[in-house]
C-alpha cells in the first residue's frame, strides 16, 4: 500500500536534520552578510549592485512561488502536488525580504541616477520621469509590492492548512476564487517592480517586455527551486511517492516551457532593438556584448536555453528525478547569471563598462547571504506541516473518510 493511502503518514520531514540546517543557513547567512558589507566600505557601488542582484534573485523566487501556486490552484492538475507546500513556505519569503529591502533603501543614491538631486538638475530627461522616480515614490511602491506579496502568501499559505482539517472543500474553493485575480495583480505588481528596481537603473531607457522577461525568468528559477526540495525530501518522506514518475514528467514539461517562453521573450526584445537600430535602446545591449560582458551573453544562451532545452526533450530524462535535479541546479545558477548581466553593467557610470571581477565575488556572498536567511524560513515553515496537503479535492477523499469506501 503506498504511503498515500493513509492519512496518518502524511510525515513531516526529520527535523533534527532541518534542525541543523536551519542553524547553519542562519550562521552562513551572517557571515555572508557581513563580509559583503564590510567590502562595502570600500567598493560601495559595487556592493550596492552586488546585493540588488542578490535580492533580485532571491525576490523573484519568492514572488515566482506566489504565482506557480495560484497556477495550481487555478487550473488544477496533478503536477502541483510534491511541490504544493514547498510553494507555500516559498511564497513566504516575501516576509524576510522586506526587511533585507532596507539596504538598497539606503543605498539609492549609490544604485539610481534618478536619486541624486544634481543628476536630475543636469539632465532634462531625469526631470522630466521626477514624477514617478523619486525616493519617496519609489519606497512607497516597494512597500506596497511587499505588502500585497505578503497578503497573498498568508492566504495561501493560511487557506491551505485549513483544508487540511476541513470536512468540506471550502477552503479549497476559495483558493480557487483568490488565484484567478491573484494572478493578474501579482503579474501587474512584479512587473512595475522589475520597472522599479531593473529597469530604472538606466532610467533613458525602457522596454515594455522587461517586467515580463524577468517575470518569466523568476517563475522558471522558482520551479527549479521547488524540484530540487522535492528531490531532497525523496529518500526519506511522503515525497517519494508524491513525486511519481509522471508527476515529475509534468514538472519537467512545464520546465520546458517556462525555458522557451524565457528565450522567446529574450530574443523578441534583442530582434527588436537590433531592426529597429534606435540611438536611445541600442546601448542597453552594447554595455553587455563587451568588456567581457559578451562572454556572460554567451554563457546564457548555451546553458540557459539550449542545453536545458535539449535535455528537457528527452522523456526518460523528465522522468527521472536525478537527470531533472540536474537540469534544475544549472537553471538556478544561469538565473543569478542573467540578473548578474542584466544589473551590474546598468550600475557602472561609464558608457561602456568593463567587466569587474571584483563584484562576482560580492554578488556571490550577497546572494549566499540573502538565501541563507530566506532559506532558514523556508524550512522553518516546511517542517512545521505535512508535506502533502490533506483532503485536498484532487486526491478525493480518504478512505476512512466519510464518502469513502
Amino acid at each position: 500500500m503506498s504511503r498515500l493511502d493513509d492519512e496518518a503518514t502524511f510525515d513531516q520531514p526529520p527535523h533534527d536534520r532541518l534542525d541543523r540546517f536551519i542553524a547553519r543557513a542562519i550562521q552562513a547567512g551572517a557571515v555572508a552578510l557581513a563580509v559583503c558589507f564590510t567590502l562595502g566600505l570600500f567598493l560601495r557601488d559595487d556592493m550596492s549592485a552586488a546585493y540588488l542582484v542578490g535580492f533580485l534573485f532571491w525576490v523573484g523566487i519568492a514572488t515566482g512561488c506566489l504565482g506557480l501556486l495560484m497556477l495550481h490552484h487555478l487550473v488544477g492538475g496533478q503536477w502541483g502536488l510534491p511541490i504544493r507546500r514547498p510553494l507555500e513556505a516559498g511564497g513566504m519569503m516575501v516576509f524576510p525580504l522586506a526587511l533585507l529591502f532596507l539596504p538598497i533603501a539606503l543605498s539609492l543614491g549609490h544604485l539610481y541616477p534618478w536619486a541624486g538631486s544634481e543628476a536630475i538638475r543636469s539632465d532634462p530627461a531625469l526631470e522630466h520621469q521626477k514624477i514617478y522616480l523619486n525616493t519617496v515614490f519609489f519606497l512607497g511602491r516597494a512597500l506596497f509590492y511587499f505588502a500585497v506579496w505578503g497578503l497573498f502568501a498568508w492566504l495561501l499559505r493560511r487557506w491551505s492548512l485549513a483544508q487540511d482539517a476541513a470536512t468540506d472543500f471550502s477552503p479549497a474553493r476559495r483558493l480557487h476564487v483568490l488565484s484567478g485575480p491573484g494572478l493578474v495583480v501579482l503579474f501587474i505588481t512584479c512587473s512595475f517592480a522589475a520597472i522599479d528596481w531593473g529597469m530604472s537603473l538606466e532610467p533613458r531607457w525602457a522596454s515594455t517586455i522587461y517586467g515580463p522577461m524577468l517575470i518569466v525568468g523568476s517563475a522558471l528559477a522558482a520551479l527549479a527551486m521547488m524540484i530540487l526540495v522535492c528531490t531532497w525530501f525523496l529518500a526519506d518522506t511522503t515525497l517519494g511517492d508524491a513525486a511519481t514518475p509522471p508527476r515529475l514528467h509534468d514538472l519537467g514539461n512545464l520546465l520546458l516551457a517556462f525555458v522557451m517562453l524565457w528565450a522567446y521573450m529574450s530574443f523578441s526584445q534583442f530582434l527588436i532593438i537590433w531592426a529597429g537600430n534606435l540611438s536611445e535602446e541600442t546601448p542597453w545591449y552594447l554595455r553587455r556584448t563587451q568588456g567581457g560582458w559578451q562572454y556572460f551573453a554567451v554563457l546564457l544562451i548555451v546553458a540557459q536555453f539550449f542545453l536545458p532545452f535539449f535535455i528537457l526533450l528527452s522523456r526518460e530524462a523528465k522522468r527521472k528525478a536525478s537527470s531533472l535535479s540536474r537540469v534544475a541546479w544549472v537553471i538556478l545558477v544561469m538565473h543569478l547569471v542573467d540578473l548578474t548581466w542584466l544589473i551590474l553593467p546598468a550600475s557602472s557610470q561609464t558608457s561602456r563598462p568593463h567587466l569587474r571581477w571584483v563584484a562576482l565575488p560580492l554578488v556571490a556572498l550577497a546572494t549566499v547571504g540573502i538565501g541563507a536567511f530566506c532559506t532558514a524560513i523556508f524550512v522553518s515553515l516546511l517542517k512545521r506541516v505535512p508535506l502533502i496537503p490533506l483532503r485536498d479535492p484532487r486526491l478525493g477523499a480518504p478512505a476512512h473518510e466519510p464518502g469513502g469506501e
